[in-house]
């Protein structure tokens, strides 16, 4: 009798832990945008920040133009840095400078590599401690 107490108490505590393992994955995909539709926000380490690309619709192999505006964003250095990749796939260093240009916006250009598998699912980070590496994930156009 014990033991089947114990076994109900254990698969009730794995039936939790799953559905808190669920609503981390949903969460993630909060930060998923449409870049091709225009600008995308989310607020990270306090600040509200936006990245949009040109041009329309974003495709790999092309030069690209990145903006990034942070509010406010005082105590942030001149320039950042942007690091491009594809979620679980490793496709080397491509990172993007971005320079404070006007008020709290920052810009840059860049290419987004053509992946040889066909996957469009890239990732933008940008990487500072002070806003906790924000990312926004997004599809490149084929």
């Amino acid at each position: 009798m014990v033991f089947r107490h114990t076994i109900k108490g254990m698969a009730t505590l794995a039936l939790f832990v799953s559905l808190l393992s669920t609503g981390n994955t949903l969460r993630a995909k909060e930060l998923e945008c449409n870049i091709n539709n225009g600008p995308c926000t989310l607020v990270s380490g306090g600040r509200t920040v936006t990245i949009d690309i040109e041009p329309k619709p974003v495709s790999p192999m092309q030069e690209l133009s990145f903006s990034v505006t942070i509010a406010p964003c005082d105590a942030l250095p001149e320039k950042l840095l942007l690091d491009l990749s594809m979620p679980g796939m490793m496709m080397g260093k491509n990172q993007v400078t971005l320079a404070r240009t006007a008020g709290c916006t920052y810009r840059g250009k860049g290419v987004i590599v053509r992946c040889m598998s066909g996957r469009t699912l890239w990732q933008a980070t940008l990487l500072s401690a002070t806003l906790d590496n924000p990312a926004f994930i997004f599809n490149v156009s084929k």
